[in-house]
Formats: C-alpha cells, sequence, structure tokens
C-alpha cells in the first residue's frame, strides 16, 4: 500500500499544518488586507479574480481604475490610488515609467516620406497691405507678432483665405470674421512656419490650428499599410481631446481624411482597432499614446504637422516628461504649433526645444492669464448658512428659460449633493466629476450640449476643455484656490466673442489667509476689465479703492 508523503509546517498556536494549508492561509491573508491586491486571486496564475466587483477601492475608500481604466490624462481624482510618484522636482510624473522601453530613433537611418508645408497663397488686398495699415490691423486685433521676419500679415476676412469653398461654408458658420489668434495664425500656420500662439480661452485657437491641419494633411502622400497618423493633436484632459475631435470630424465629414482620439479612462480595444485601421489625424492624451506606442499598435514616423493645445496645462498636470518621450518619436523636420494662455519659462524652454529656428510667437492680449472683458462679473457676498438658498433662489429665475448654466463645486461629494437638490425642485440638473465613469461623463456632457440637460454641477474636471459655446452662465458656487483657476473657470462662458455672466458665491465670514488673498485678486480681476466689485468683498480683502 503506497503511502503519501506530505510536507508539514508551523501553523497557528503552534500546531503542525500540512505546508499547503500554512501557505495557502498567509496568502489569502495578504491579497485580504494588502491594497495593491485588492481583487485579486491568490489560486491565479494572472493574480486577477475573473470573479471580483469591477468597482475595486482602496484602504481611503476611492474608487480604484481598472488597468484598461487608468486615468493618465484627467486630474488626480482618476489617477491610480490618488499617490502619483514624484519626479526630481515641480510638479509629480503621474505616469512613472510609461514609455521608457521606446526605441530610440535614427533619423538619418529612417525612410522618411518627403512632404510639403507651405500652402499658403496671400490674397491681392492682404499682400497690398502698407506697413502702416499692418500695424494697425495689429494693434485693432491687440496682437503682437514676434519671431524671424517676415512676419504674417493678418487676414481680416475669410474671403482671403484660399480653401475650398465647402471648408470655407463650415467655418462661416461658426464665425461671422476670424478671432484675432485666427487672423494671425492661419496665415503663419499655413506658411509651414512654426508658431507658439499665447491667447486667452474661448479664443477661437482650436479652429485657427484645425484649418491649417486639414490643408496640410489634404495635400500629403496617402498612408500605406501599418503607417501611423500624419498630424498629431495632443492635448492634456480626455474631455478636450473629445472636443477637438469632435471639431476635426465636423469639418472632415464627406473627405478621404479619418480621426480618432485616444485618451485613458475608457477601454482600450476599439482605439486600438481605429489606429490599426490607420488615421491621418490623431487627438491623443500623452499616457494613452505612450501606451499604444510601447505596444507598437501604431507609430509617430509619418507625424507633419504637430500641435500642443493647452500646453501650460499639461505642464501644471507634470506631462512634460511624457511629452518629451512623444516628441522623440516624430521626425525633426515636422511643422510644429504650440498653443497656450500663458508664456511661463517652462512653455519657453519647451518651445526653445521643439520649435525649428526662430518660431514665430504671437500674442493675443497679454502673456499673463487675463479675464475676457466680455463676461460680466457678478460676485455675491454671502454667508454659508445662507448660501444653498441664495443660490437656489438665483438659478430658478435663470434655469426656467432652458438658459444653459454651468457650475463649478470644491468637492465631487458636493456636485452630487447639489445634483439631487436641483433634481428635486424639478430643474433638469447632472454632475460631473472624476468618480464617473468615461462612458456617463460623456453622456452627461451630450445631455448638456444639446440642450436635453440645461444645468451641470462639476468639479474642476471641466474647468478647461469645455467649449460649449451657449454657455450663458458660470456659476462659482465653491470660491476656486486660485486667481488662475477662476479665470479658466469663468472662462467657459462667453466664447467665441459672445457675452456671458460669471457668478459667484464668495463667503462673507471667510477670514482665513487663503479667502483674502482670492478676495483682493478677484477684486483686482474686476477692476481690470473696467467692472467695479462690490464694497463687501473689497472690505474682505481689505481694500476700499
Amino acid at each position: 500500500m503506497a503511502m503519501r508523503v506530505m510536507n508539514f509546517a508551523l501553523g497557528p498556536l503552534g500546531r503542525w499544518r500540512p505546508f499547503a494549508a500554512v501557505k495557502w492561509r498567509h496568502m489569502r491573508r495578504t491579497f485580504a488586507t494588502n491594497p495593491d491586491y485588492i481583487g485579486q486571486d491568490p489560486y491565479s496564475s494572472s493574480g486577477r479574480d475573473p470573479y471580483a466587483p469591477r468597482r475595486r477601492f482602496d484602504q481611503g475608500g476611492e474608487r480604484r481604475p481598472r488597468r484598461d481604466e487608468e486615468d493618465f490624462s484627467g486630474s488626480f481624482e482618476g489617477s491610480h490610488r490618488g499617490r502619483p510618484p514624484l519626479t526630481g522636482g515641480g510638479m509629480p510624473d503621474r505616469m512613472g515609467n510609461l514609455g521608457q522601453n521606446l526605441r530610440h530613433l535614427n533619423w538619418e537611418e529612417e525612410r522618411l516620406v518627403t512632404f510639403q508645408k507651405n500652402f499658403y497663397n496671400e490674397h491681392p488686398e492682404v499682400m497690398s497691405m502698407t506697413a502702416e495699415q499692418v500695424t494697425a490691423a495689429y494693434k485693432a486685433l491687440s496682437a503682437n507678432v514676434e519671431g524671424r521676419k517676415p512676419h504674417p500679415r493678418p487676414v481680416m476676412s475669410f474671403d482671403h483665405l484660399s480653401l475650398a469653398e465647402d471648408l470655407l461654408q463650415s467655418v462661416r458658420s461658426s464665425f461671422d470674421t476670424p478671432t484675432p489668434i485666427q487672423s494671425v495664425g492661419w496665415p503663419t500656420a499655413l506658411s509651414g512656419r512654426d508658431m507658439v500662439g499665447i491667447a486667452q480661452t474661448g479664443s477661437g485657437k482650436t479652429l485657427a490650428y484645425v484649418l491649417p491641419a486639414l490643408v496640410h494633411i489634404a495635400a500629403q502622400p496617402s498612408l500605406s499599410p501599418g503607417d501611423g497618423p500624419i498630424g498629431l493633436v495632443l492635448a492634456p484632459t480626455r474631455e478636450l481631446a473629445n472636443q477637438i475631435h469632435s471639431e476635426v470630424v465636423r469639418f472632415t465629414e464627406g473627405t478621404r481624411i479619418r480621426s480618432t482620439a485616444v485618451f485613458g479612462g475608457v477601454p482600450r480595444y476599439g482605439q486600438a482597432a481605429d489606429l490599426r485601421r490607420g488615421v491621418e489625424i490623431l487627438i491623443a492624451t500623452p499616457g494613452r499614446l505612450l501606451d499604444f506606442l510601447e505596444a507598437g499598435t501604431t507609430n509617430l514616423k509619418r507625424i507633419t504637422y504637430l500641435t500642443l493645445d493647452e500646453a501650460d496645462r499639461m505642464l501644471d498636470m507634470g506631462f512634460e516628461p511624457q511629452i518629451r518621450k512623444v516628441v522623440s518619436q516624430i521626425r525633426p523636420d515636422r511643422q510644429t504649433l504650440m498653443w497656450s494662455a500663458t508664456w511661463p519659462k517652462e512653455i519657453q524652454r519647451l518651445a526653445r526645444d521643439f520649435c525649428r529656428e526662430d518660431p514665430v510667437k504671437l500674442t493675443i492680449g497679454t502673456e499673463e492669464l487675463s479675464l475676457n472683458p466680455n463676461i460680466e462679473q457678478q460676485i455675491e457676498v454671502v454667508g454659508e448658512y445662507e448660501k444653498r438658498d441664495r443660490f437656489m433662489s438665483w438659478i430658478k429665475s435663470v434655469a426656467a428659460d432652458e438658459t444653459k448654466v454651468l457650475v463649478f463645486t470644491e468637492t465631487k461629494r458636493g456636485a452630487d449633493s447639489l445634483c439631487r437638490e436641483l433634481q428635486y425642485q424639478n430643474l433638469s440638473a447632472n454632475a460631473i466629476h472624476g468618480d464617473k465613469e468615461q462612458r456617463q461623463r460623456d453622456r452627461t456632457l451630450f445631455d448638456f450640449k444639446s440642450g436635453r440637460c440645461n444645468i451641470l454641477i462639476a468639479t474642476d474636471v471641466a474647468q478647461r476643455g469645455l467649449d460649449i459655446k451657449d454657455v450663458a452662465f458660470v456659476v462659482n458656487y465653491d470660491v476656486p484656490k486660485t486667481l488662475e483657476d477662476y479665470i479658466h473657470r469663468i472662462g467657459r462662458t462667453a466664447r467665441g466673442g459672445a457675452k456671458g455672466t460669471a457668478v459667484t458665491f464668495f463667503p462673507a465670514d471667510a477670514y482665513t489667509p487663503d479667502m483674502i488673498r482670492m478676495a483682493r485678486a478677484i477684486s483686482k480681476a474686476v477692476r481690470d476689465v473696467g467692472q467695479v466689485p462690490p464694497k463687501e468683498l473689497l472690505d474682505l480683502g481689505g481694500s476700499r479703492r
């Protein structure tokens, strides 16, 4: 009779137990208590329990996204366990070593497609402008142009652009006349020159680089199997990437130009399929794009038109290492366009590193972040105990006629709470923040844009990148932490030259240093655009000038 030989180990209470039982008991305890292993199966070779719930939570109660859902493209709200690794200085590197396996490319050995850059034919009326007329036009546009001469003459009418009539008709449906950033940006970009554009939010800069991109891409050789895209737009958030993609789709309908957007927060399978089929223009957030590059799903060897949108925002979010990795995979003789709302030293360094020769630097207004004078600012100084009632009374008076209102809160819980109360009052309201799944966020934004819902409550996830032209009111239910956040929030209204109103509920009993600083900053910002701050706000800031 054969005997079964078993190994024994010292288990709990000093009792000898079979080794396998002690081993698996220890592993179960590890997987149950260590947050790194929550939702995983110690018995499976892959480490992932197929029957584990899809919504996992860490020790702090925050939802931890699945691997195919990780948000490398928004605020820190959706990042893995909320603790991104730190880099050598400045903002955290939110993606760690993502992209470290990319192959270094020797461009002298690569077989590159010959491409054309200059597509600009100057209109006779523009060509006949004298130097004095050009200077007067720049002054009227509040534009300052620097860089290697000759500087482009501004186009003051859509008729000055030699474009296909169907494309011009689409542009005319969005704007009556070119905005200042478009008047100078279009001839610069169409000429094939590198440029840096600095303009306030809502200035129409998306179309300022999308239109030349479409002209540039249409003139290049067709894609071959295995080719990557020809045009690339890098954006900081998935909302902005989606918005840019919508604009591209609107202007490429009925053409051979295909496009897609890749970003975190959603499964990658559909995005990967689009890339494998081939697209001429790609809109991407840095993290998800690096993921696809490492996997070999696509490549950037055909990129000849590179755009960095909201470059200052990407640096604020710690994306500089990832941007540099992406750009290292793009041929150096490309055309590069950078767009930013400010001109800090970090942006200047990127411009020196990425742009060839001496780029055209176009500034509309000032290099400092400035307010849109088309926004009427209303400051309501109220006590915290009466803020909710004042807000409810105010919004009922403006939202009854389906006017679109965008409301900002400080916390996700606050956004959900305010949304529930508005819905209880039979108002059409939805909330959007980092805990919402991407599909739900997309549906909420679509409902708001289409008018099915006219009140949107959001955390700072919507602070930048939302371009909804008919938002009549922006409300700061909670005061933002910085003046920059205040300017970007209220910049969601008065888009594309329209008028808008921003309402801020400022706490009357907040005497902390931060609130006093914000009272002074907002008072100055209101005065800078020729408006008068309320007496109560001046009192809070200790200024009665």
